[in-house]
């Protein structure tokens, strides 16, 4: 199978990438900067110059696949840029899964994240939880956003995706404030 990887450059993405490829998959990824991308490259990884803030730049790599993994996103540990991470986060995502429908690709996942539901006070939170009115955050706000007002309708209108939503993730490798943090 060929599929097309988001945020291939990142830790979640890098280590979707290699697993697909140990595996026997095809890999096609973009890079806003290809020389990051190097490494992958070098394991066979198809690497586009490309990002996902700008959707022209995402059809010819995403003709053909057999399924993708959005899995791209900005995400700074406390920062605040409020441009930048609904750029990527929400315009992004709608840019990648308008793709994925104009092109009739026929399966995806796209990383969401338990944060989309806020602080629940202890509280279960499941399918069903509504997006939260406000955010600490702005990760967890445009990634709501993202969630909540693009992918979900996308998939109520019939787009073959499963959302994936990760905790906290950290591991060898990581290189974010995030795995410093866990390690202190």
């Amino acid at each position: 199978m060929r599929y097309l990887v988001t945020g291939a450059t990142g830790f979640i993405g890098g280590k979707l990438a290699r697993e697909l490829l140990r595996r026997g998959h095809q890999v096609v990824t973009v890079a806003r900067n290809p020389d990051k991308a190097a490494d992958l490259a070098a394991l066979g990884v198809e690497i586009h110059k490309g990002d996902i803030t700008d959707k022209d730049s995402l059809r010819a790599p995403m003709t053909g696949v057999d399924g993708l993994f959005h899995v791209a996103a900005w995400y700074k540990v406390g920062a605040r840029n409020v441009h930048m991470a609904y750029d990527i986060n929400v315009n992004g995502t709608r840019n990648v899964l308008e793709v994925m429908r104009e092109l009739g690709i026929p399966k995806g996942v796209y990383t969401s994240t338990l944060a989309v539901y806020g602080d629940t006070h202890g509280a279960i939170a499941d399918e069903s939880t509504p997006m939260p009115s406000s955010f600490d955050v702005e990760y967890d706000r445009t990634k709501a956003l993202a969630h909540f007002e693009v992918a979900l309708p996308m998939m109520r209108e019939g787009l073959p995706l499963v959302i994936v939503q990760p905790g906290v993730v950290y591991g060898p490798d990581d290189t974010s404030l995030l795995r410093q943090t866990f390690l202190m």
